[in-house]
């Protein structure tokens, strides 16, 4: 990897989310990790949920790339953009560490109010049996 690509925004946080096993993704988050999201109507929490979260949002994205990084003590905030179903959407993530460094707090934030809509129903269709119970209005 280049120091660009090292340096780019996101780059950390795509590094744990591609980790290839669980134990691996596992390891950078604290045990009851939540993850609230502007997708879904409750959080979800632990390591495994917030694993089959991510793995599923990763193959609705046509593209999505981060565009920007700030960090100040033990928070990380990336704005993102990309497109679902061929239609523009962007957001924030927050990442929250605790003293020991993994990460405990996740807040995901999309954008504009239709993409929610549509994302969140698209997700919880991939999710489902995956997540009991599914944190998706109407499931």
């Amino acid at each position: 990897m280049s120091d660009n690509q090292a340096n780019a925004p996101g780059q950390g946080w795509l590094d744990i989310i591609r980790r290839p096993c669980l134990e691996a993704f596992a390891s950078a988050f604290a045990e009851d990790v939540a993850l609230v999201t502007s997708v879904a109507s409750g959080p979800i929490v632990g390591p495994v949920g917030v694993r089959h979260f991510f793995d599923a949002t990763r193959a609705m994205y046509d593209p999505i790339a981060f565009v920007h990084e700030t960090s100040a003590g033990s928070r990380t905030c990336l704005e993102w953009k990309g497109k679902f179903q061929g239609q523009d959407v962007a957001g924030i993530t927050i990442l929250c560490r605790n003293p020991q460094g993994r990460i405990e707090g996740i807040q995901l934030y999309h954008s504009p109010y239709e993409q929610v809509l549509a994302f969140s129903a698209e997700l919880a269709r991939r999710l489902e049996g995956k997540l009991i119970p599914l944190p998706f209005p109407g499931h």
